[in-house]
């Protein structure tokens, strides 16, 4: 009798780090192309990163003053990221938005809602959202909450594993 072993999956996992708008993009396009190829796709949110998944309106949270602090100083939400360079006090962000449009290429709130639908595994490190003073009901809905090991044991068996 021959005996079949089930396919694994490739596995692909992103520490997402940086809050810049272009890394955000490029974190996404990777994890929707991984998805794609029938890779199982993990990308975990830490510091910066965290805010790409904030809710664009404000959520009414009981917080402390150092809290909500943070709060006011982080942007809210996928659209609202500046870019690592260029940036030109706001303007660098509208003018790739405009290219983007041009090209048409998806938004980043359309890279984050494609990957959804495609089941990468969206993943908010629950230490940082601690020492940001982030609540789960100020980010947006789909997300699994892990603190490092949890990522940990996702790379482990990775086969493509970037950070961001």
């Amino acid at each position: 009798m021959v005996e079949t072993m089930a396919e694994t999956k490739d596995k692909t996992t992103i520490v997402l780090f940086s809050g810049d708008l272009d890394k955000a993009i490029a974190a996404f396009i990777i994890a929707n192309g991984a998805a794609a190829y029938d890779h199982e796709v993990t990308i975990f949110f830490t510091f910066w990163g965290l805010n790409t998944l904030r809710k664009d309106e404000l959520v009414k949270t009981n917080k402390g003053i150092l809290e909500k602090a943070f709060g006011w100083m982080m942007p809210r939400g996928a659209k609202r990221l500046g870019l690592s360079k260029m940036n030109f006090a706001g303007m660098g962000p509208k003018m790739i938005k405009h290219v983007m449009k041009k090209h048409n290429a998806l938004t980043l709130p359309q890279l984050i809602e494609l990957a959804q639908e495609q089941g990468v595994k969206l993943v908010a490190c629950t230490m940082t959202m601690d020492l940001l003073g982030l609540q789960q009901e100020e980010l947006i809905d789909g997300l699994e909450y892990a603190g490092v090991a949890a990522y940990l044991g996702d790379a482990s068996n990775g086969k493509v594993n970037l950070f961001i």
